[in-house]
């Protein structure tokens, strides 16, 4: 496949993915009370990244291995980091601006035990599966572009799919959520998927994307559990 179609369809087919897993959990209610809405959304997320990973494996060639002890101090940092700053962030500009924070849609529609097993859990592994297994992976040919922050290098793979992933939370609003918390959801998953790109470029890994994330959604959790 030429570089520019793979990364065409690489594009298209996470974009596809998302809509349909998205539209798909709206849609289809289990009606069973142990599972949380969105557990149609990201299983249906989990196979079709499977399925993606495993029709362009030799465009992909997705890796993962158990994360070495001594390297995920710093991707659970930063993954810890980031929304502890967004929310600084977003809070000032919010208050600044005269705007209600808000707060996700199935805040109040499921249970502690989901919130943990559902959120901090699931929902992280299978949306890296499809944004960082998937996506950044099928973009390796933009590997070789990229800027250069705080001297750390980021390759245009990474910035791409990290946006992809924040910009596809766009979606919220049509689930009726107020526009200030769907652009504080926007920027703060932009960044945790730049820095989960940027640590599974580096060992080239998708179990550190998948602590990046699980450490960012832990902030969430607690919070909110807490709260």
């Amino acid at each position: 496949m030429r570089k520019g179609k793979q990364i065409t369809a690489g594009l298209a087919i996470a974009i596809f993915i998302f809509a349909l897993a998205s539209l798909s959990g709206k849609i289809v209610d289990l009606n069973i009370n142990i599972l949380p809405g969105s557990f149609i959304t990201h299983t249906l997320m989990l196979v079709l990244s499977i399925i993606a990973i495993s029709f362009f494996k030799d465009q992909v060639k997705y890796k993962f291995a158990w994360p070495k002890i001594k390297r995920i101090f710093k991707p659970l940092l930063f993954g810890l980091l980031t929304p502890i700053v967004t929310n600084l962030l977003m809070t000032v500009i919010n208050k600044t601006a005269g705007l209600e924070t808000g707060s996700h849609p199935l805040i109040n529609k499921i249970s502690p035990w989901q919130l943990i097993v559902f959120v901090l859990f699931y929902a992280s592994i299978a949306e890296e599966l499809l944004f960082r297994g998937f996506l950044l992976n099928i973009l390796k040919p933009l590997k070789a572009k990229g800027i250069a922050i705080l001297k750390r290098r980021l390759s245009l793979s990474v910035i791409i799919s990290g946006l992809a992933f924040g910009l596809a939370h766009l979606i919220l609003l049509a689930s009726g959520t107020e526009a200030s918390y769907v652009m504080k959801a926007v920027v703060f998953t932009s960044l945790l998927g730049i820095i989960a790109g940027y640590y599974q470029e580096k060992f080239d890994n998708n179990a550190y994307a998948i602590i990046v994330h699980m450490s960012g959604n832990l902030v969430g959790v607690v919070g909110i559990l807490l709260s």
